[in-house]
């Protein structure tokens, strides 16, 4: 029974007594409204480590103005019982008063990744994100930190973070887990009409389009971005935010593929913005 836990005083205490015991601990933070995605991440902790905390917490502070933040799902009672069914051993669930009391006012900040991408569009977006997850690395101290493949610039973002701030816990990137017609995992996905969920299969099926370019031998980025901005235009609920590719891990602007390449898109459907992505391998000759 996955033990419920509130404040950063008895989270600390859980972990103090877990690592007197010689356990690890593997950890993985989410906002919540919780889907097979998020259970996946969860799974491969309990693989991995003694002890698994998962954090349940909608951050304010990675929410810009005009955002979801309001109508962000919030599924406690749905998201506790999906915990427990996977075995975890405790849900991390403070109040907001609790990470960011009166007076609180240090920010982190990643430079060199963050101003592409979902950080183009979303410009302190990712300063919430390396703020919230430097705080709760602080209070959970784990081994190993668990991100979905889905959200890949943040995985990004979090490895850059850790790297330059000599944290000691690893980041783990576990594949996007899709539904079985093919769209990605998420917790916006509940806002989608019939409709635009229909419409949003164009994302994966133009990621497979590049994916497909790329076997067959294609290096020429400006060709596979365009490729692929035809193929979700071609669908008219689909409003594209961003279709680029850059190389993976470091996020380098890049002509050719020539290399392991990130290649993302952001589009939304009516008020509902969806993320997808692709790791493209150029064809070894």
């Amino acid at each position: 029974m996955a033990r419920i836990v509130e404040s950063v005083t008895a989270m600390r205490a859980l972990v103090t007594e877990a690592r007197k015991k010689g356990k690890s601990i593997g950890f993985v933070p989410t906002m919540g409204a919780l889907h097979a995605g998020h259970l996946e991440l969860m799974k491969e902790a309990k693989k991995l480590c003694d002890v698994v905390v998962v954090s349940i917490f909608v951050n304010p502070t990675q929410f810009g103005p005009n955002e979801d933040f309001d109508a962000y799902p919030r599924t406690w009672d749905e998201d506790l019982a999906a915990c427990r069914s996977v075995g975890v051993d405790a849900v991390f669930h403070p109040p907001a008063r609790e990470l960011y009391p009166d007076g609180w006012g240090t920010w982190v900040d990643v430079g060199g990744v963050t101003d592409k991408l979902c950080g183009k569009s979303r410009p302190t977006h990712f300063r919430g994100v390396a703020t919230v997850v430097t705080k709760l690395f602080n209070i959970v101290q784990p081994d190993k930190a668990f991100f979905g493949q889905k959200d890949a610039q943040q995985v990004i973002v979090l490895k850059k973070m850790v790297r330059d701030l000599d944290m000691f816990n690893e980041i783990v990137m576990v594949p996007i887990v899709r539904e079985a017609d093919g769209l990605a995992k998420s917790s916006r996905n509940a806002y989608l009409s019939q409709e635009q969920r229909q419409a949003a299969l164009v994302l994966n099926q133009s990621l497979s389009t590049a994916f497909d370019m790329a076997a067959s031998g294609e290096r020429d980025i400006t060709a596979i971005k365009a490729a692929v901005l035809r193929h979700i235009q071609s669908v008219s609920l689909a409003n594209v935010d961003y279709v680029e590719i850059y190389s993976f891990p470091d996020l380098a602007e890049i002509d050719i593929l020539d290399q392991d390449a990130l290649l993302a898109v952001a589009v939304k459907f009516g008020s509902t913005r969806l993320i997808d992505n692709i790791i493209l391998t150029p064809k070894r000759t």
